[in-house]
């Protein structure tokens, strides 16, 4: 009898610890979402997860497999408690054990343009063809397909004289393995690259990041067999992969614009022109980074995105935008050892970041670890120094490095001039 009594209190004392860790989770993701209410970051960006509660059963298996943090168990059902991290992983699509999630783009309240394109990944302008995350598909895993599967359809076109079979736009995922499609097919390729290093998004994930759940099929390469697999190892696969089937990519080549002309087209970038019978753009959606257009912002010191804190340690750093990408920025290089670290900004308050990023700012701020200077502006950029406006006078400060996070510009508006059409999204697939 005395066992029974011993099962018993086990028993009562499991269901008293499940049930207090189960109370503290709820609170903790009511609150999350009231954060993301009140500071008007409850709008998800790209594509995210709508959850069904009829169907819903509140297991939590989407939370647990989201890397994001963006998901929680409200009432015992998933609920998506901090919109603005979710980047489309779609982690939490396959994690559900009774299918309650579908991913969709856009909101009742803000629409999400995605180009129009087929089945074959073909625009409505005949030769243009759009994978991965710019046509709305931001899975590494489905993105790197769709990539692959638009050069089988690239390379059945045939007719006019071009320098290039194909010219690809972005060296993301799926520009990545388009380009080794079209390696194997004997294709002429133009490989473009806005920036100065291969993986798109996926190079600016934290460090650490969980980049990749799902295994990927590549042309040359075959079936990579990666489960959960960090942001540093894919980099360091890619390149070794561009190292090793010879793949040409053209760096710091951003795309300006797209004639067509001669039953092909031009791909215009800023160091020239490239005839080509198709165009495969497999650009993010980040876009192109804005860009404060000021002299001295060619300098190799200036970037659009901090990576890695620590590479800027003793160093003056000048941090320029007012959003989360910018607050975190400032706070993660305050922490680095010598690192001076200003804040610039050009409204007078902060709209629309999370509060615990205002609150870290703050606490940085008054242990002097960093300097905020609102209602400023950058005039220009030297190399020993930047000249900011503040409060009606131009002073100049030591600097040894910029990092502007004003946000990107998307292609929009190129793709429309021509021809390209688009569909709004309010919150479907």
């Amino acid at each position: 009898m005395n066992y029974l009594y011993l099962y018993g209190a086990a028993i009562l004392i499991a269901m008293f610890l499940y049930m207090r860790r189960h109370s503290r989770m709820h609170r903790q993701h009511v609150a999350q979402l009231k954060e993301s209410i009140e500071t008007g970051m409850a709008e998800p960006q790209s594509l995210h997860p709508v959850i069904n509660p009829l169907v819903c059963i509140g297991s939590g298996s989407c939370a647990k497999a989201c890397p994001e943090d963006a998901l929680g168990i409200i009432n015992g059902k998933a609920v998506l408690t901090n919109a603005a991290a979710c980047i489309g992983h779609g982690a939490c699509l396959t994690a559900c054990p009774v299918e309650a999630i579908h991913l969709v783009f856009g909101t009742e309240r803000r629409g999400v343009d995605i180009p129009n394109i087929s089945s074959n990944f073909e625009t409505n302008v005949p030769g243009i063809f759009i994978a991965g995350e710019l046509g709305g598909m931001g899975l590494i895993r489905k993105a790197a397909e769709q990539g692959r599967q638009a050069m089988e359809a690239i390379r059945k076109r045939s007719g006019g004289q071009h320098d290039f079979d194909v010219v690809i736009v972005g060296c993301g995922p799926a520009g990545l393995s388009a380009g080794l499609s079209a390696i194997q097919h004997k294709l002429r390729y133009k490989l473009l690259e806005q920036e100065s290093s291969l993986g798109g998004a996926v190079f600016h994930y934290p460090r650490n990041k969980i980049a990749m759940t799902a295994p990927v099929e590549l042309a040359l390469v075959g079936k990579v067999k990666f489960g959960e697999v960090q942001k540093e190892e894919l980099l360091e696969f890619w390149n070794t992969t561009v190292e090793k089937t010879g793949l040409q990519i053209a760096f710091r080549e951003q795309l300006v614009g797209i004639e067509r002309r001669e039953g092909g087209f031009v791909v215009q970038t800023p160091r020239g022109q490239y005839r080509a019978r198709s165009v495969l753009l497999t650009m993010g959606r980040r876009g192109t980074p804005r860009k404060l257009e000021v002299p001295g912002e060619e300098s190799s010191k200036v970037v659009y995105r901090l990576i890695d804190a620590a590479q800027y340690r003793d160093k003056a750093v000048l941090v320029v935008g007012g959003g989360d990408s910018a607050l975190e920025a400032a706070i993660a290089l305050s922490q680095e050892s010598g690192t001076d670290v200003t804040l610039s900004y050009r409204s007078e308050a902060f709209a629309r970041v999370k509060q615990k990023n205002r609150m870290l700012l703050e606490q940085q701020q008054k242990a002097g670890r960093l300097k905020v200077m609102m209602k400023s502006s950058v005039k220009s950029i030297e190399v020993h120094a930047v000249h900011i406006e503040h409060e009606g006078k131009t002073r100049s400060h030591p600097n040894d490095a910029v990092i502007v996070c004003a946000g990107g510009l998307l292609p929009t508006e190129l793709l429309q001039k021509v021809g390209i059409q688009f569909d709004t999204k309010f919150g479907t697939a």
